[in-house]
């Protein structure tokens, strides 16, 4: 576990009497998200949670597709971020650990690190090397963790390896098709989305919050997975 200090969080799209910056209290957080190796002994121990147990409600029919079977890994993605786990999921390890999931404010501060400073998106070179990796097709399986230099935070592979689960993910969710619903906030959508943003150079979260825009808690993807936190 890494001590994160206390800091504050822009949000990307604040409400209009909501706060332009938001306070965080220190937390700790996992240096690197969650194994294969580390989620299978979760599911062992918890066989409600196995690829052919879990509920529908729960999972997707793509939990743990990757898995050779409900109790076993390929050895070679042992030390690789698990994927393909739902946000149930990830919420039931995280308790099951005695942890749990980063906020999306904690985790979006984290991210914000550079190597070297707490507020990386000023380094061009830093920006440049995000956008890179969200501009390559996801592996087939990813690599394993703690091979990135560690962040200022002493955190590592938050870009990268996998996207990650945050506990309040939905806070920026989207329903519905945005030509036909009266009830969507237009300047969500298209060009018009980066005048309400909090920073509009920052294509890097703009991708962020759309992807989460598009999940349910359910949903499993071959390079989501997540990392734990605590108070």
């Amino acid at each position: 576990m890494a001590e994160i200090p206390s800091g504050e969080y822009a949000p990307m799209y604040p409400g209009k009497d909501d706060a332009k910056r938001v306070p965080i209290a220190a937390f700790q957080t996992e240096i690197h998200p969650v194994t294969n190796a580390q989620f299978l002994r979760f599911v062992w121990e918890n066989p409600e949670w196995s690829r052919s147990q879990v509920p529908r409600l729960f999972a997707d029919s793509q939990y743990l597709e990757h898995w050779t079977s409900d109790f076993a890994i390929d050895p070679n993605q042992a030390s690789s971020p698990v994927n393909n786990v739902s946000w149930f999921a990830a919420r039931a390890y995280a308790e099951w650990a005695g942890r749990r999931l980063l906020t999306l404010a904690e985790w979006e501060y984290l991210a914000a690190a550079s190597e070297t400073a707490a507020m990386g998106r000023d380094d061009p070179a830093y920006n440049q090397l995000i956008l890179r990796w969200y501009s390559l097709p996801t592996p087939p399986v990813p690599g394993p963790v703690g091979q990135q230099p560690a962040n200022f935070f002493g955190v590592q592979d938050l870009h990268g390896l996998v996207w990650e689960w945050v506990e309040d993910f939905n806070t920026a969710l989207i329903t519905g098709e945005s030509r036909g619903d009266g009830g969507l906030d237009r300047n969500l959508f298209c060009g018009s989305g980066s005048l309400g943003a909090a920073d509009p150079k920052d294509y890097a979260a703009f991708m962020r919050f759309a992807f989460r825009s598009s999940l349910r808690a359910n949903y499993t993807v071959r390079n989501l997975g997540f990392r734990c936190g605590h108070d």
